[in-house]
């Protein structure tokens, strides 16, 4: 090797060996590591402020946290708007739209005074689209005012077993003393969700007529996704009311100021889909000492809580001899807990 090349890998040696000195090392890396999340990405999703679900035929709750306490609740208010003008209102009967419903703040379908809507086209516009004009809209049509249309809403709330509930708008725009619980929401929903007319607007992905694209990302991401509502308010937060069948049982699911409310909607809902199942426990027609009853009952249980059910029945002590006259009473306990009691009639 001559002197030239000598002095080169000399140069080169001292070279790599500074840079082994002050350079960083690196770990080699497995042909099957799995790359880290960043910090900011690991951990739980976080719980909601305030969670329900139950399961819609029996209103049985199978989780909750908080489901009692008063929080507002921002566009989830509309879910008993929408029912009450369904329960009460020709969807098919055009109005036109007020000045009072023109301008109002928030989400909107931008309505214009004297504009011709059918009462079916708000409601539409209320759901997909969180309409808060359309809820004004609506509230003036059902009541003629937005007080007298508040008053209304209380009440439906109360018949519905709404305990923690006052409503001062349609919309769910921040107002004092505009609240409700997650229990609550979720009873009312239950009920809203019963509704066949309901479900088919809160159902609907895209509609047609005025060009509407449904706000609920659930629809499009969660299996058997049927509906129901988002909201938000900064006083708020995310609130998201959610319903989904699988197996043919519906639940329903509400979360109130959940920071992350589609991910932690999709663990509750999961989660109960996994644990429960629901059970026919009485058949019309079914036969107990001679008896029979005359109606269905199923009810939501996990594997563990089936084995802990017991039936009951209690007999006049001289039975009738007519076909069909009333002998008694059947009732079902899980764990002494009487969930459901019906008439027994004669064979």
């Amino acid at each position: 090797m001559n002197n030239f090349k000598k002095s080169l890998v000399l140069t080169l040696s001292l070279i790599f060996a500074v840079l082994a000195v002050f350079l960083p090392t690196f770990p080699k890396k497995s042909a099957f590591a799995v790359p880290q999340k960043p910090e900011s990405a690991k951990g739980d999703i976080p719980e909601s402020r305030a969670e329900c679900v139950l399961e819609v035929s029996s209103r049985r709750i199978l989780h909750e946290k908080a489901a009692n306490t008063k929080l507002p609740m921002a566009s989830t208010t509309k879910i008993l708007t929408a029912i009450m003008i369904i329960d009460d209102l020709d969807l098919a009967k055009k109005i036109e739209i007020p000045l009072q419903a023109q301008g109002v703040e928030g989400s909107s379908v931008y309505l214009k005074a004297g504009e011709i809507y059918s009462i079916e086209e708000l409601l539409y516009g209320l759901m997909l689209r969180s309409g808060n004009d359309c809820a004004v809209a609506l509230a003036l049509a059902h009541s003629g005012s937005i007080e007298a249309f508040a008053h209304k809403m209380n009440e439906k709330a109360a018949y519905l077993g709404a305990r923690d509930s006052r409503f001062c708008n349609p919309h769910g725009l921040p107002a004092a003393g505009h609240y409700t619980s997650a229990r609550d929401l979720a009873l009312i929903a239950a009920y809203a969700m019963e509704n066949e007319t309901f479900r088919t607007i809160v159902s609907t992905k895209y509609y047609a007529p005025r060009n509407y694209q449904n706000k609920n990302k659930m629809l499009f991401t969660f299996e058997g996704a049927i509906g129901v509502k988002t909201g938000f308010t900064t006083s708020a937060g995310r609130c998201l009311v959610t319903s989904a069948e699988r197996g043919g049982m519906k639940l329903l699911s509400v979360v109130l100021d959940s920071p992350m409310m589609y991910e932690r909607t999709a663990q509750l809902l999961n989660g109960a889909f996994e644990k429960f199942r629901l059970y026919p426990l009485m058949q019309a027609g079914q036969t107990f000492e001679n008896c029979f009853v005359m109606e269905d009952f199923c009810y939501p249980l996990s594997d563990e809580e089936k084995k802990k059910l017991a039936y009951k029945t209690e007999l006049l002590s001289v039975l009738p001899k007519e076909h069909g006259e009333f002998a008694g009473t059947l009732s079902i306990y899980l764990e002494n807990s009487l969930i459901f009691s019906q008439n027994l009639y004669i064979m």
